[in-house]
């Protein structure tokens, strides 16, 4: 396996259903950057049976939120693990302008330095029939879609042949909700990223176009990278 050519670190904000996880899947195999989702880092935390991962299962098991102060200390162990020395793609994190903010001093502390935000764009009227047709093979985070991006064997992951499912909270009602929340909480994010002090980091991908464009254009935006 090559060497990558160049370390970045990049978040990747948008709408559920907007790709963003898709296509993370797709820039790690290239370029050997660590895919960073907050919800499996705490999975993978809170099955370590360390004092952090008992602290973390418990208050997950109570179906409570992980405090920021926690969160942090998660993430800065993984920041400093060897799977993160090629650079990291954060995919929906941070989620508020608070974790922004958090995340700045974190990466000064550790002397690292964000590399671009990218902003996948999309309607929302357009990410109904995305996330209702979504499929996922849970082992890997694999996803597919029933129109877009099907299977090669139907509700078959192509890699391994292992049945895929569709997340009982892919439905309208619940993306409904989870949209009320991006919007309020999430897409101020795109002002805070766009601000003099992070100067030339935001980007805009159409992510509304095919598949294929959309990781083009994101590779675009990569290789573009100082």
């Amino acid at each position: 396996m090559p060497p990558p050519e160049k370390t970045f670190y990049c978040i990747f904000l948008g709408p559920p259903g907007s790709g963003k996880g898709t296509q993370a899947k797709k820039i790690i195999d290239i370029h050997h950057v660590f895919h960073l989702s907050t919800g499996d880092l705490l999975r993978e935390m809170a099955a370590t049976g360390t004092e952090l991962g008992k602290k973390v299962k418990g208050i997950m098991d109570k179906g409570e939120l992980v405090s920021n102060d926690v969160m942090f200390a998660i993430l800065e162990k993984k920041l400093l693990s060897p799977e993160c020395k090629h650079g990291v793609i954060f995919d929906g994190f941070p989620r508020n302008i608070a974790q922004a903010q958090e995340l700045d001093k974190m990466m000064t502390k550790l002397q690292k330095k964000l590399s671009c935000v990218i902003e996948f764009k999309v309607p929302d009227e357009n990410l109904i029939g995305r996330i209702t047709g979504r499929l996922i093979h849970e082992p890997s985070g694999r996803t597919y879609h029933i129109k877009n991006n099907p299977p090669k064997v139907p509700m078959k992951d192509d890699v391994t042949g292992e049945p895929l499912i569709q997340r009982p909270d892919d439905n309208v009602k619940v993306l409904e909700e989870r949209l009320k929340v991006y919007h309020s909480q999430t897409k101020p994010l795109i002002e805070f990223y766009s601000n003099p002090a992070h100067k030339g980091l935001l980007k805009v991908v159409i992510a509304s176009k095919p598949l294929d464009q959309v990781f083009k254009d994101v590779e675009d935006i990569l290789k573009s990278l100082p």
